[in-house]
């Protein structure tokens, strides 16, 4: 199988990004991404997608992200036309907390390429005409900017590769339907948490927002993420934290309760078991 490097489009380091049209006019060999992630915009025609050893039919208007790990190939495509958006996983980091609170956000470009790797995952976002019609104008726009590397053209690329995430966030939340919104009961327990955090939470109140038992919200979360909701509560809260510690004079006790903890002791010991020092001793560090 071939194993795909981002450097064979672009040998900048600084700026890891590489955006291209694709017509396919023969099939594809199955190939897998090493060190990148590829969000694919279906613009035209239709073509046998695969995702390790399964098949699924796309066409115009389809939306999916494929990760490092994935193996996939195009067969059979007929006036078959794609954008591809190559990007190190890296940049997404550059969401804010509004758009990691984004149930759509959550289950486009992180849960759904990971599921389409460990099962057999059919689901794919399927735009509209007119909201098609707006991301290939987009896209043209980013292209414009990647050919022509006029002063501030990275600058200009992220920032409308962040309005492109952020757009098709927005109409995967809209479609909420068949084997997509099983996902999203995952994605609604995130985007739940990550707008919450510094709140009062319960198991309870989580999953009832997700819409699933404690016992299967326990369960997805382990299968994903490999650690519980707690887990991910705590590491958000803790997150704030340090960022309070590093920019504000605040008392470490109001920081304690700022970050959503009733105890500062607690605080503190959840803070030195997992930072491996003290908030006092971070702050100085």
């Amino acid at each position: 199988m071939l194993t795909v490097h981002l450097n064979w489009f672009t040998s900048d380091e600084q700026f890891p990004f590489f955006i291209q049209y694709g017509g396919h006019d023969e099939d594809m060999d199955l190939h897998r991404h090493l060190d990148f992630s590829e969000l694919v915009i279906v613009l035209s025609g239709n073509a046998t997608h695969i995702v390790n050893s399964e098949a699924s039919f796309i066409k115009k208007g389809n939306v999916f992200v494929i990760d490092g790990v994935t193996a996939h190939a195009y067969k059979d495509p007929h006036d078959f036309k794609i954008c591809n958006i190559m990007f190190r996983p890296e940049m997404l980091k550059a969401a804010g907390s509004d758009l990691r609170a984004s149930k759509g956000f959550q289950a486009l470009f992180l849960l759904e390429p990971y599921y389409r790797n460990i099962q057999h995952y059919e689901s794919k976002m399927n735009l509209s005409i007119a909201s098609l019609e707006h991301v290939s104008s987009m896209i043209s726009f980013m292209m414009e900017e990647y050919e022509s590397k006029l002063q501030g053209y990275q600058t200009m690329l992220r920032a409308r590769f962040m309005e492109l995430v952020v757009f098709l966030s927005r109409q995967y939340e809209k479609e909420e339907t068949g084997v997509q919104s099983n996902l999203m009961h995952l994605a609604n327990a995130i985007s739940f948490i990550e707008a919450h955090f510094l709140e009062s939470l319960t198991l309870e109140d989580i999953a009832s927002k997700s819409g699933i038992s404690v016992r299967h919200l326990n369960r997805i979360f382990q299968s994903y993420y490999q650690t519980t909701p707690f887990s991910y509560l705590l590491k958000l809260r803790l997150e704030r934290a340090c960022m309070l510690l590093k920019t504000t004079s605040l008392p470490i006790t109001e920081i304690s309760y700022e970050c959503g903890f009733n105890d500062s002791n607690y605080f503190t010991r959840q803070f030195t078991k997992v930072l491996g020092m003290s908030p006092k001793a971070y702050r100085r560090h």
